[in-house]
């Protein structure tokens, strides 16, 4: 499987914050949010993904606000959210200060009201009974046809809209395996002429979409975490998973690496209840293994411990002293200095470093042209457990990412560890 682009270099020692602009504050604008950037920034974030901002449906809406998935335009801003000048003055200020920014781009489906069901009800595909319907039984949509060329044509243009427009980075996808992948294809090509250097994210996890996107869904990854929490999965199981990550994907396939996003918090809940006290280790996982791109959720930071409401108003409660900060500040910055935690490049290794208890103990190397990262993670309920691991050839001296501790580590080092602790070193200056 062979692709036809490469990968924006500004992605690739890069994370991702997924912004949902309704709930983050009070207010829930764009212009409240963007009280937010300079803290976010600080914190390390450097692409902001704000879900769909486009005008939501009242035709069959749930709830008392609807879904940002169901659209009733795709070249305008949803009132509920400001205006185009609002979001015009947020990304120049991200820009200004290092930030890219993606959007949601819902392309399947749209509200029962959108403007086409009136000017090109042809776009659309229709049931046994001629009426427009979505396939996957969500009430407040309907179909898009993919075999109307008219229609592709229509839905590039608008995507070109927010590129001429606002000025945006790049695209996350949504629900990207409905529609034909050579769809994606023609969009990332004709798009690329307005703008080089787009990001593209596919929410699917299906490897041939690999072809249109630079990074794809990881949500085995989620369920496995979720797995071995629970006691389901074994760290056998668990490395088996991780493992097919890296055999049966392309070598520079990146995958969006999460404990929590908008569906998982409001509808299977949030990563407290899913992952307990795993949360951190598992957040410090998919920040660092093998091509994977971390994802932060609105509110992550606080912790934000409550499942938030999806089609009704349910604010974010920030106070003065957001507790994880730092904990996301140190992996985050890791991350940007560090070449090893690269994704999408070849000559990074990630090497598995055996140990004196491998039925708990998840430790990993990552080394890139003399740098190196380790990793070492208490994969279980058990602690303090001490133990070896052997670093051979990657001995020398170290410092912890969170506490800032010089250490010099010895071929065979002796460790101890909590419960669901977490250990990350880095050999840089």
């Amino acid at each position: 499987m062979k692709r036809s682009f490469t990968t924006t270099e500004w992605i690739k020692q890069s994370n991702i914050y997924e912004v949902n602009v309704r709930q983050y504050t009070a207010g829930g604008t764009l212009k409240a949010f963007e009280a937010h950037l300079p803290r976010l920034q600080q914190m390390g974030v450097h692409v902001l993904w704000f879900m769909p901002l486009t005008p939501i449906s009242v035709l069959k809406r749930q709830g008392t606000l609807g879904s940002y998935y169901a659209c009733s335009s795709y070249v305008n801003i949803s009132p509920e959210f400001g205006t185009e000048a609002d979001f015009i003055v947020l990304v120049k200020a991200a820009h200004t200060m290092g930030f890219k920014v993606i959007i949601d781009w819902v392309a399947n489906h749209t509200g029962w009201d959108h403007s086409w069901t009136k000017s090109h009800p042809e776009f659309y595909k229709l049931n046994e009974q001629g009426h427009f319907f979505d396939h996957n039984g969500w009430i407040d949509v309907i179909d898009l046809d993919y075999k109307n060329m008219e229609l592709r044509r229509t839905m590039i243009d608008a995507m070109k809209f927010w590129i001429t427009t606002f000025d945006i980075d790049g695209f996350r996808c949504d629900m990207a395996h409905l529609l034909p992948l050579d769809f994606w294809e023609t969009a990332r090509q004709e798009l690329a002429q307005e703008k080089e250097g787009l990001f593209w994210l596919g929410e699917t996890q299906e490897v041939v979409y690999h072809l249109a996107f630079d990074a794809l869904y990881s949500w085995q990854l989620l369920h496995a975490m979720e797995h071995l929490y629970e006691g389901k999965q074994n760290l056998h199981d668990f490395e088996m998973v991780l493992n097919n990550y890296q055999q049966h994907f392309p070598p520079n396939a990146i995958h969006l690496a999460f404990t929590s996003n908008h569906d998982e918090n409001s509808h299977s809940g949030t990563e407290y209840k899913r992952l307990g006290a795993a949360v951190k280790a598992f957040a410090v996982l998919t920040s660092t293994y093998t091509n994977c791109l971390p994802l932060v959720y609105s509110g992550q930071e606080l912790p934000n411990k409550k499942s938030l409401l999806f089609f009704d108003k349910d604010a974010l409660q920030w106070s003065d002293h957001v507790w994880l900060h730092q904990f996301y500040h140190a992996l985050l910055t890791a991350r940007a200095n560090n070449a090893a935690l690269a994704v999408a490049i070849n000559n990074v290794e990630t090497i598995r470093l055996p140990t004196s208890n491998n039925s708990q103990i998840l430790a990993y190397a990552r080394v890139a042209t003399g740098n190196v990262v380790l990793v070492i993670l208490n994969l279980s309920h058990n602690g303090p457990l001490k133990f070896t691991v052997q670093l051979e050839k990657l001995q020398g001296n170290y410092t912890s990412i969170f506490s800032g501790t010089t250490y010099q580590f010895k071929a065979m080092q002796h460790f101890e560890a909590n419960a669901w602790d977490y250990l990350v070193f880095t050999n840089a200056q």
